[in-house]
């Protein structure tokens, strides 16, 4: 197993050598510098990371024209959806994860955008194999997740209208979501949840504890899982204010969103990356604000008896005038009889 891999080891570093060159002459000149930037960022190697210089490089040309981000993106996507080696892949998604977090405002944009259609599973790596050896197949697993987590990402900053980690003015982040209608508010609370749930389906590999590529995926969605708390605590505070004005579907729909955080409690708050006092009293104020829903909820119903049982009193009041009592006649009209007739019609009381 040892010599295989340092055979797979050196094919790769004859891989990166190959493309390098490669992208040098066949590449156009003005884009040189992008697609070298681009292949030492993300090359074969398994043990190490992608080195800062070449990402910041990679970086920058997000900061000149809108067709030169486009082609970084799309050089991107290219390398991550084709390749078969669990390094280079994870190593694109690290790639893709710090334009999130660092990408100029052009750079994210074409992101975002990619491809024009959107689309769920647009990285497409949901089906993404290496085979080659039993840690590259475990690696596998976190490709997979990682990927679903990164358009889960995308999507809910496109829910938000920025992306997660960016709206650092708290004040200002607070008055935004205040002005929100119930509905917007209702839809972001229910994506920034989505997120966390991705977030919590984290794969656990027992193998992999001392793999640098999944330890700096666990330190970026670690505060990523940080920022998404921060944003849902701040809509949960909102629910907390307008409750009294929230209408019965609203309602319904909160408590369902709340339901599904607290789903997610034990694996967050085994989470090193959120603060435990933070998330104590998220939890606090999520179960108040149910147990005002409840309360509500409860009143409501109480008042729905009492109205209800108040017209089935006002019913059968009415309905006594209207049964015969004995003695009561009722008149017939008959062209048998020359005459009207009165007959009394006895009343049943009861009837097997």
């Amino acid at each position: 197993m040892g010599r295989k891999t340092k055979l797979k080891d050196l094919v790769g570093v004859i891989k990166d050598k190959a493309s390098q060159s490669k992208a040098v002459i066949l590449s156009k000149p003005s884009t040189h510098s992008l697609h070298l930037a681009l292949l030492r960022a993300t090359t074969h190697d398994p043990f190490t990371l992608p080195n800062p210089k070449h990402v910041h490089t990679f970086l920058s040309f997000g900061h000149s024209s809108r067709a030169t981000a486009s082609t970084a993106i799309e050089a991107l996507m290219d390398r991550l959806q084709s390749t078969h080696d669990s390094s280079v892949a994870l190593k694109c998604l690290i790639l893709v994860h710090c334009i999130v977090k660092h990408g100029s405002f052009i750079l994210r944009d074409q992101l975002s955008v990619f491809p024009s259609n959107g689309g769920r599973n647009y990285l497409k790596l949901s089906d993404f194999r290496d085979t080659s050896s039993p840690i590259t197949w475990e690696l596998s697993t976190w490709i997979r997740w990682y990927a679903e987590y990164i358009e889960s990402l995308l999507c809910t900053s496109r829910v938000l209208g920025f992306f997660l980690g960016s709206f650092s003015d708290k004040d200002r982040n607070e008055e935004r979501v205040s002005a929100l209608l119930n509905y917007d508010l209702i839809r972001e609370t229910e994506s920034l949840v989505s997120q966390l749930e991705v977030i919590c389906r984290q794969p656990e590999s027992l193998h992999l504890n001392d793999n640098l590529l999944v330890g700096e995926i666990r330190r970026l969605v670690g505060k990523d899982s940080l920022s998404a708390m921060n944003e849902i605590s701040v809509r949960v505070h909102e629910f907390g204010e307008r409750l009294s004005y929230l209408s019965f579907g609203d309602s319904v729909e909160l408590v369902c969103e709340l339901k599904r955080l607290e789903d997610c409690k034990e694996k967050l708050m085994s989470s090193s990356t959120v603060k435990k006092e933070m998330t104590e009293r998220l939890w606090i104020e999520i179960g108040e604000i149910r147990g005002r829903i409840d309360g509500k909820a409860k009143e409501n119903d109480d008042r729905l008896v009492k109205k209800v049982k108040g017209e089935r009193l006002s019913d059968s009041a009415r309905f006594g005038e209207r049964v015969m009592r004995s003695g009561d006649s009722v008149r017939f009209s008959s062209a048998r009889f020359a005459v009207n007739y009165r007959f009394s019609l006895p009343i049943i009381d009861s009837m097997e």
